[in-house]
């Protein structure tokens, strides 16, 4: 876990986003019936919307599919928004799930909230939101500060709320180097993320992305420009406070008594070659600690793995959804 912490390793290639004429009539080109074949696929109410916490904070949330299928509740990571799981709500909605995916405070569409950027906070934010909902026998998926999130919230859900869980790339049971956790990431460079980010923000929006996160810095990578810019637009559309505060919540937040308080079947899955949540301080302590968990690796997927490698991965989590 040196990448981040080395200006030298944040340094990529400056890409523009080249939008040009052919580009877009290719667009228009597009027979209508390959959108209405689209919509054919999916049955169901699809809906999205708003609610207001009990401190007056308002959630965005997106909510598709039939209310009487088994929702599944999408959890996004750091800096990012419901919309970093498209592709998983798609396929699963494709399936037949329900599913539903919120930004979290100060994130996305949601209020850029000054205070309660901390996973208490989150945790009793998805409460509220699967009361609102009144969801039961949900599947909780979460990724990077999302997978803490659903550990928190999980480990002090109602009962009969919740049938799984499952951990993506996640930050538990605790990131950052204490005397109880001494293989962990030093707080200078936690420090460094957020000096970048009270800096230049936008910039260091770009360099994460294009970079470590999804692996592009490995040689022969294969670079997406859609990923990149699609981090970077996620981003900058929450709140630079949030987003500060919440480099705490994901780095100094110990989750080892919430992972051994939750007694439902949890699938661990993270990439080999994850270059922000180290697999070996995260993954392989986190299994230790859970009762009903399983654990899945991928030999040199990064960070990002379920966006990278979508078809790999949504067909491991149907596997679990289904098991």
């Amino acid at each position: 876990m040196t990448n981040l912490a080395n200006p030298t390793d944040l340094q990529a290639t400056r890409r523009s986003v080249l939008i040009g004429g052919t580009t877009v009539m290719a667009s228009i080109a597009l027979p209508l019936s390959a959108f209405a074949q689209t919509n054919q696929d999916f049955n169901g109410d699809m809906n999205m919307g708003t609610f207001t916490t009990k401190d007056g904070t308002n959630i965005f949330f997106k909510d598709w599919g039939s209310k009487d299928a088994q929702p599944i509740v999408f959890h996004h990571g750091w800096p990012l928004s419901a919309d970093d799981w498209d592709n998983q709500m798609l396929f699963f909605l494709a399936e037949g799930y329900r599913v539903i995916a919120h930004d979290r405070r100060g994130h996305g569409r949601s209020d850029q909230t000054y205070t309660g950027n901390e996973m208490d906070t989150y945790a009793a934010d998805v409460a509220e939101l699967v009361s609102v909902l009144d969801l039961r026998d949900a599947v909780h998926i979460g990724h990077s500060t999302g997978g803490g999130e659903v550990a928190r919230y999980v480990a002090r859900a109602e009962s009969g709320r919740v049938a799984k869980a499952a951990l993506l790339g996640a930050v538990p049971p605790i990131m950052l180097k204490t005397a109880e956790n001494p293989d962990g990431i030093p707080l200078e460079v936690f420090d460094g993320f957020r000096a970048a980010l009270a800096a230049n923000r936008a910039q260091f929006f770009l360099d994460v992305p294009s970079g470590p996160f999804y692996g592009f810095n490995r040689p022969n990578a294969k670079v997406s420009e859609g990923l990149i810019n699609n981090w970077w637009r996620q981003g900058m559309m929450g709140g630079a406070k949030a987003h500060y505060d919440c480099i705490a919540a994901f780095s100094e937040t110990d989750f080892t008594e919430d992972l051994r308080a939750i007694t439902v079947p949890t699938l661990v899955m993270h990439g080999e070659d994850d270059q922000i949540v180290p697999i070996e301080t995260s993954a392989h302590k986190a299994i230790e600690l859970l009762q009903n968990g399983t654990l899945k690796t991928y030999e040199g997927l990064p960070h990002g793995f379920f966006s990278t490698h979508p078809d790999l991965i949504n067909a491991d989590l149907l596997a679990f959804v289904k098991s």
